[in-house]
């Protein structure tokens, strides 16, 4: 991985760009795009009346009204707007324990939803994260801009690889806060393998303002890996070994807990009207993807 070609697979970036995602609605005070804001503003499509307020500009002013009814309103326009969209691929470590490594996969999730979003005039922002958040890639818009960015998460990629370190999602996503993005969608893609535990993620989860879409990064062995007997593990995030003695009972409760861990991570995303994804790592990731594009379209 050394250089962007595995990034910029040609094949990968035409089905990529078959999908759109379409927000609900956006936060104002961004720039043109393809989105419908929750301001009112001068745009193209009328929606709505309000009284005239001291201060409104006169041309805004429906005139026809006041001959008819003798009350100023103004005519309030919708306007279009874009949809922030913020990745997070996830580079610690246990994301380089395989060969390939599940980073590989979440990096090309990364630049899918990057493609989309750039096609459709919307901002992206890379935010790669491990023990921390890397947030020296600045938020980009810009059709000619997905090499860039491509380039970048290599680099990043690279570092980690390199430099391997734990997970602690709660901390990167406690400074994703602190930067006080404007409201968006934001894209987790992570095996969600940390440490610190599923209630201090989820908790975390809850304090951010954007709309969620998690990513999982899986294989089947993850649930049901082939273990018999006396095994020696290691923590694939400390690197820490347990002795494990492996019954029926311990591989019902491994699962009981492995199931749990990701539901709590499901139930978050749809109580906020987000999106939760399993997706296997063995298998092709753009339909995997597709999956959540009804009609071509995913809906934040």
């Amino acid at each position: 991985m050394n250089d962007t070609f595995n990034l910029l697979d040609p094949d990968f970036l035409q089905q990529a760009r078959a999908m759109r995602v379409v927000a609900r609605r956006v936060a104002p005070a961004g720039r043109w795009a393809e989105h419908r804001s929750r301001d009112r503003g001068q745009g193209m499509e009328f929606r709505d009346y309000r009284p005239y307020s001291p201060g409104d500009e006169l041309k805004s002013i429906d005139w026809n009204v006041y001959q008819r009814l003798g009350r100023f309103v103004v005519r309030l326009f919708e306007e279009m707007e874009d949809l922030p969209i913020y990745l997070m691929p996830d580079l610690s470590r246990s994301m380089w324990q395989e060969d390939p490594p599940r980073a590989l996969t979440a990096m090309q999730v990364a630049i899918a939803f990057a493609s989309i979003g750039l096609d459709q005039h919307d901002r992206v922002g890379l935010l790669p994260f491990a023990q921390d958040l890397n947030t020296t890639i600045r938020p980009t818009s810009g059709r000619g801009r997905l090499s860039l960015i491509a380039e970048s998460l290599t680099r990043a990629a690279e570092t980690a690889r390199s430099n391997p370190q734990g997970t602690n999602l709660a901390t990167a996503l406690s400074k994703l806060r602190g930067l006080r993005l404007r409201d968006g969608l934001l894209i987790i893609i992570s095996d969600f393998f940390d440490p610190h535990g599923i209630e201090v993620m989820t908790s975390e989860l809850k304090r951010t303002r954007h709309r969620p879409l998690l990513v999982s990064i899986g294989r089947p062995t993850d649930r049901d890996p082939n273990l018999q007997g006396d095994v020696r593990v290691r923590d694939c995030e400390t690197g820490d070994m347990q002795d494990v003695s492996i019954t029926n009972t311990v591989m019902e409760q491994y699962r009981a807990a492995y199931d749990a861990h990701f539901q709590s991570l499901r139930d978050f995303a749809h109580s906020r009207q987000g999106s939760f994804l399993l997706l296997d790592h063995e298998s092709d990731v753009m339909k995997q993807l597709a999956s959540l594009f009804e009609g071509g379209s995913y809906v934040a």
